[in-house]
This record gives structure tokens, sequence and C-alpha cells, in this order.
């Protein structure tokens, strides 16, 4: 049996945060994740300057791609507006895998399949052990899936399902573009351009929305590739889009079984406005380190709930 004092399930950004924060503290960790790193996500990459704080981040020293948006191109039905904001984007790809070498905690690759309490101690497949358990393996962890009730009456109409893809292309516009409620979807599309040559495109919304209208995401995907080619912002490509899901935050998310956390997307973070996850991940797996640390309580207070207040150049939260 392979002994620490704390599992955590999940190497993104939510896993990588606690296991920084835990490893600076002296106390030992094992990261389980069932990819190597680097390794695909699909992710439009959005982070407001608040996120690069949190994870101690100098926008002038990160060493991969980092764009730097001062407006959105935003179009809601037939209004059009340009959005000034402060914003990034990062390729998920880099951005997760730096987070896990800059926090270097001993990392296994793992497929978590069962997990059981045997004498005050968590085990995972009869092969590792931890009094303490971190579930930061996004909206299936098995440590949500095994002690925390996945169905929750308040999770229902907080899904949300996406599709995108991120490819390099010879960019003919550099602006990021959102296009909001198109053709009846309940939530939004996006074309986010990064370093490198890369762009991101992609649209998410409401899976409860979707399904009592009678409607598709593969619909409002085939709606948008439609609207990519005749605008001539993408054209000629061959898409191989993948498909994800999500969880709004909700008002009261239960954070903490015994001595099992959750963090990030396996406790259902994102922003309520654009669905924004990566620095509620950051954060939320930091504060689950330092509750172990201190034997505190978690609290999510600290984590703004919108987006929007960030993006437009506001601090709401801590």
């Amino acid at each position: 049996m392979i002994k620490t004092d704390v599992l955590i399930i999940g190497g993104g950004p939510a896993g990588s945060s606690c296991a920084r924060v835990l490893k600076q503290a002296g106390m030992k960790c094992i990261v389980l994740d069932k990819s190597a790193f680097p390794r695909f996500k699909p992710c439009a990459g959005w982070i407001t300057p608040q996120v690069l704080k949190w994870a101690e981040v100098d926008a002038s020293n990160y060493p991969h791609g980092l764009t730097e948006f001062t407006s959105f191109d935003v179009s809601i039905g037939a209004i059009k507006i340009k959005l000034p904001t402060h914003q990034y984007a990062i390729r998920r790809f880099e951005f997760d895998h730096w987070l896990l070498q800059r926090a270097d905690p001993e990392f296994h690759v793992h497929e978590v399949r069962n997990i059981l309490v045997e004498n005050g101690e968590y085990v995972v497949d009869g092969i590792y052990s931890a009094r303490f358990l971190v579930g930061a393996g996004g909206t299936h962890c098995p440590v949500r899936r095994t002690f925390f009730n996945e169905s929750s009456p308040n999770m229902q109409g907080s899904l949300i399902v996406a599709q995108e893809e991120e490819f390099q292309y010879d960019l003919k516009d550099t602006r990021c573009k959102l296009w909001f409620f198109e053709n009846k979807l309940p939530g939004y599309a996006w074309y986010v351009p990064k370093k490198g040559g890369y762009v991101n495109v992609g649209l998410g919304g409401f899976a409860d929305s979707l399904k009592r209208s009678g409607d598709t995401l593969k619909n409002h995907w085939n709606l948008l590739v439609k609207k990519l080619e005749e605008s001539g912002l993408i054209t000629a490509h061959v898409y191989k889009p993948a498909g994800h899901s999500y969880i709004l935050r909700r008002r009261s998310p239960r954070v903490r079984s015994g001595n099992a956390f959750l963090a990030g997307d396996s406790l259902g973070l994102a922003t309520l406005d654009m669905g924004e996850g990566i620095g509620p991940a950051i954060r939320s797996g930091q504060l689950a380190a330092e509750a172990i640390l201190s034997g505190a309580d978690y609290s999510l207070a600290s984590i703004p709930r919108y987006s929007f207040p960030s993006l437009l150049g506001f601090r709401k939260g801590g």
C-alpha cells in the first residue's frame, strides 16, 4: 500500500493548486490523474488578472502563450457592441502542465475506480491510502460520485453542455468574438484567437433548456460552423470537436464530507454569466489545502459567482 497524507484526484488547476499549497507547508501528497501531462483539455482558456494573482503568475514571465484582450466583440441578437475588458487567454494544454510542474507533487498516472474508507483512511483501488482526500477530477470526479450526492436537486438546471475545438489556423481576425443566444441557443458561442497561431471555437448551453425545446448542441454546432465559414473567420477547416460538460456555481454546494473535499469542476464552480472555471478551480484548490492544514472551515465566500466584474476591470470577492 502506498501511503501519504493527502490523495488528490485530478491534476488540473484545482488539483495542482491544492498540491502546491500542501507541499509548501511540508505536507505529503500524491496527485492521481487518468492522463499523463501535458494532456488535451477543451477550453476557451479565459483568465482574468485576478486569476493570475491567485495563481501567483506574472503575465510578463509566463513561459507559454498568453493573449491579452482589451475588448470583446459581443453580439446579442441584432445588438452588436465592443465591450472593453481586461482579459487573457491561455492554452490549457500548456497552462495545466505548467501549473502541475511548478507544484511538483508526486504524480501517478492512475484512473481511479474504487474508493473505500478503512480504519479512518481513504483507500483508492487497494493501492493508495491517505487520511485526507481531495476530489479535483472534474464533473465526473470519482470522489464526488462516491461521497457526495450527485443527484442533488439544487444541481438541476445548472449543467452546461459544450462542444469546441482548438487548432492552428492562419487567422484573418485576431479579435475575440462572443455570440449570445443566437438561433435560440440557451448560452453563447465564441471565437478566441490565441498565441502561436491557435484559435478556439465553441459553444455551450443549458442541458435542460436544450432538452425541453427538443433542440441539440450538434445542431447549434453546425450553425456555428456555417457562420464561421460565411463570415470568413474560419474557412475550409475539417472540424473534430470535443464535447464536455460542467456545472455552474450553485448557492450552497456541499464542499466536504468527513475528510473528503471537493474542488474545481468536481464541486461545480463555473461563473454564472460566462461559465469560467479556471479561476474558481485554482482558488478552491488552495482553500481546500488551507482547510486541511489548519482544520478551519472550507468556505467558498471569497470566490466570485460572476466573471463580468473582473472582465471589466472591477474586482469582486477576495
